[in-house]
């Protein structure tokens, strides 16, 4: 029963404002304190790589002449302004706008709609909310408190950027900072309203991120189409916004009034939705599905749960490889004869000819997201658990042990599949064999499951500390992304299992660390396995 029918209950009625938000400052309190590990780290990486590129520039573009011919074959390929944004000046400042303020601002989206999901619609779900909502706690404290908590979060990544970019030029660097926050804020009112449309924590995420990614490839076709990211996509996109603020290219303080404007008018909506509903209830109720026939099994049950996300992934991973093929054949223009990028592409992507260490760059990227994947079909299980959905299932005929393999076949399995998919769209866009792209793609499949297979441990033998599956794999992530450009020693890069893996296609095939890895995940898996054996369920 949703709110908009329920005709026995009904919202509370509606009382004075500050009666609605007391309780607020507690709440605040236990957010911040429960959040004290994540929002830090997430602080840290989002700064950290914004903070990180001017000096990586420098080296890689240490005249005027670089940068200025750098900005010129940037703007002039269509396909690297989709993947990152036009190019509107040629200091250090603008070429790290470019690089990395679109990325930020998605970190920053990303990092939002998690806090304010947790805070609220997740809140629910486990009944907590209706807990604590029997003490003195107004209707919609828990709200605000959410977007408080996210809030501070953002206000201390705008406000240590501007103070870290200010070398660059303090305007540029209040702009940078006042862009990526202000768009993490506005997903944070969007997550906001979609808490209260749906009955599903792990639903508000998916539609939010839906979103965000949706912002992304309207602003990559306008960019694609138009030199000066004056294209009405790119408007459309609030990522566009962040772009055409124009952090360090004459500034346009006025495209802050569009993302407060939409941030204000989100907010306002998200806070009279959640006065015109119940506790744990919501606008779009969960359709119940059929008790028999296709889902008659664990693994067709885990299947209906995880089809959607699986189908998602496997349409944005066939447009990604298109778009990277694409890239290919101008690697040598994009490069040009700047030895320092050289050097970045062969450390990501090997020791062989540019072209094959470009696409071996690509198809490592691919790897290194497709683990955001593994980890977040594994943590279904952990979700299942804790929201107690799992026990209605177990108390059948079916062991844990069958209920988990259902949803491990499709973490592993979906991400095998990913990668060939990615690898399809590679060739397609790059117009050349399939062979030797597919076996890339197929490589890095052993780093992924190994990554996957931690994750189940966490979640079998450690399932209080299973969400750190999270953060192995973001280290992994942002050692593969920025440890090249950093010039991070290799013993640093071999943190990641990427780090190990052959550098393919161009490169030799070592087997070795390959089957070291792929055995790492099966004990991994197996004891993981085991351990949710043996152990209670979580209630």
């Amino acid at each position: 029963m949703t709110a908009a029918v329920a005709e026995t209950s009904g919202p509370a009625p509606r009382t004075g404002g500050s009666r609605q938000l007391a309780g607020t400052g507690a709440l605040l309190r236990l957010a911040l304190r429960r959040d004290r590990v994540m929002l830090p780290v997430w602080v840290i990486v989002v700064v950290g790589i914004v903070l990180a590129m001017p000096g990586s520039l420098e080296k890689t573009y240490g005249t005027a002449a670089e940068r200025a011919d750098a900005m010129r074959s940037m703007n002039a390929n269509s396909s690297m302004r989709a993947l990152y944004s036009p190019v509107f000046g040629d200091t250090i400042g603008a070429l790290s706008a470019w690089r990395i303020g679109v990325y930020a601002a998605i970190l920053a989206a990303v990092m939002s709609l998690i806090i304010v999901v947790r805070h609220t619609r997740e809140e629910e779900e486990t009944g907590r909310q209706e807990m604590i909502s029997a003490a003195m706690v107004g209707r919609r404290a828990p709200l605000t408190a959410a977007l408080l908590a996210a809030f501070v979060a953002n206000a201390a990544v705008g406000l240590l950027i501007a103070a870290g970019m200010a070398g660059q030029g303090s305007a540029g660097a209040l702009a940078l900072g006042l862009g990526v926050a202000g768009t993490g804020m506005l997903f944070a009112t969007m997550a906001a309203i979609v808490a209260q449309l749906t009955e599903s924590a792990r639903l508000a995420k998916g539609l939010t991120s839906a979103a965000l990614g949706t912002a992304y490839v309207l602003k990559a076709a306008g960019d694609a189409g138009t030199r000066g990211g004056e294209s009405a996509l790119t408007w459309i996109s609030p990522l566009g916004w962040v772009e055409n603020l124009r952090a360090y290219a004459g500034e346009r303080w006025w495209v802050l009034l569009l993302i407060a404007a939409a941030t204000v008018a989100q907010g306002a909506l998200a806070y009279d939705l959640a006065g015109r509903r119940d506790v744990g209830m919501s606008f779009l109720p969960t359709r119940p599905g059929p008790a028999k026939g296709r889902l008659a099994t664990a693994g067709a049950l885990a299947w209906r749960l995880q089809r959607g996300s699986v189908l998602g992934w496997v349409i944005g991973f066939l447009a990604a490889g298109v778009v990277f093929g694409g890239m290919v054949d101008g690697a040598a223009d994009i490069v040009g004869d700047n030895e320092n990028t050289r050097d970045i592409i062969e450390r990501m992507g090997g020791q062989s000819g540019l072209t094959d260490a470009f696409l071996a760059t690509m198809v490592g990227m691919l790897g290194m997201v497709t683990a955001l994947y593994v980890v977040a079909s594994v943590l279904r299980l952990h979700g299942e658990e804790t929201s107690q959905r799992a026990e209605p299932v177990l108390a059948g005929a079916v062991g844990r042990l069958r209920w988990a393999s259902g949803h491990l076949v499709i973490a592993f399995g979906g991400a095998l599949l990913l990668m060939l998919v990615g690898g399809l769209g590679l060739a397609v866009g790059y117009g050349q064999d399939l062979g030797p792209i597919m076996g890339a793609c197929l490589v890095q499949v052993a780093a992924i499951w190994a990554l996957g297979g931690l994750a189940v441990l966490l979640v079998g033998a450690f399932p209080r500390a299973a969400v750190a599956a999270w953060a192995v794999a973001g280290v992994c992530l942002a050692v593969g992304w920025i440890g090249p450009a950093l010039s991070l020693p290799q013993a640093a890069l071999n943190v990641s299992p990427y780090g190990h893996l052959p550098k393919l296609p161009g490169g030799g095939m070592e087997w070795a660390p390959v089957v070291v890895l792929l055995a790492i995940a099966a004990a991994f898996v197996a004891t993981g396995l085991a351990g949710l054996r043996r152990r209670d369920m979580i209630s």
